[in-house]
């Protein structure tokens, strides 16, 4: 049955290369990529001899209706992108959708993913988790997005390039506090480097340091994040008799049914619009 394998490569590391991808890509007709150079190294270094396709954000209307054609004519195609998982912050989505609607097998051969991959070294809980990718480019876009999401519970995961890392950074600082993240560079590669802190660390060692390759942002929310200022020491004390009481009221209902601490501090931040940590001090009585 005519098949669109939605092939997941190797981030950095070519070792992560699976037999069930090296295999994927020795038996299609065709391999669509989102760079055919960078295809190209994986397919000299296992003696694959195929044919590729450029498939990129800039050329996919056209492509697709000829990769749609083909596939039509009983040929088989397996998509890769420069690294990753196609579909996921790369393109991919409106090669399956219209797969799909063209009733086509579409299979995907698991591998790679940066998200993943740093939430996995993160320390964070990623049982959930919110997944933004690329930000806006442009600042005010990009800005009101990371507003947005300043009501999330979940780690927050995010793309970034070395020419926009320290615009990112500074954002976030502004808008998330001292919100806790994870830095990520690298990743599998040679110079991989990882990092844990609040925005404002992170920012002087990237300032000295110039930025270089590949960069995933995991923010900590719902620590610090709140009106887009670093909470002050003591920031629940000034809240006023009525809606401290409101405040302790609250607490109290949620150790009723026993949340955990952490938990409870969170959601009181944002109930309040307060740093999670001043509410944990309150909580334990420091």
């Amino acid at each position: 049955m005519t098949t669109l394998y939605i092939c997941a490569t190797p981030i950095g590391n070519l070792s992560d290369v699976s037999p069930n991808l090296l295999e994927t890509l020795r038996s299609v007709d065709l391999i669509a990529a989102e760079d055919t150079r960078r295809i190209q190294k994986i397919l000299n270094k296992f003696s694959i001899k195929n044919r590729t396709l450029s498939y990129h954000k800039f050329n996919v209307r056209q492509k697709t209706a000829s990769i749609i054609a083909f596939l039509n004519e009983g040929k088989n195609v397996a998509l890769v992108t420069d690294g990753g998982t196609p579909g996921i912050a790369d393109p991919g989505s409106e090669l399956v959708a219209a797969a799909r609607r063209e009733k086509i097998k579409v299979v995907a051969v698991a591998g790679p993913c940066a998200a993943v991959a740093a939430l996995s070294i993160s320390g964070l809980n990623a049982d959930r988790f919110c997944f933004e990718g690329f930000l806006p480019a442009k600042e005010a876009a990009m800005r009101q997005r990371l507003q947005s999401l300043t009501r999330e519970d979940r780690p927050i995961v995010l793309y970034e390039a070395p020419h926009r890392l320290l615009k990112t950074l500074r954002a976030i600082q502004s808008i998330f506090g001292d919100a806790q993240i994870f830095v990520a560079r690298e990743l599998t590669k040679k110079f991989e480097e990882s990092m844990f802190g609040t925005a404002e660390n992170i920012l002087a060692h990237f300032t000295k340091h110039a930025p270089r390759g590949e960069f995933v942002i995991v923010i900590d929310a719902g620590a610090g994040a709140g009106d887009g200022k670093k909470p002050a020491a003591g920031a629940v004390a000034v809240l006023g008799e009525e809606s401290a009481g409101n405040l302790d009221a609250l607490i109290a209902e949620m150790q009723k049914q026993n949340l955990p601490k952490k938990q409870i501090s969170k959601i009181a931040a944002r109930c309040f619009s307060l740093s999670a940590k001043e509410v944990y001090k309150r909580l334990i009585g420091c």
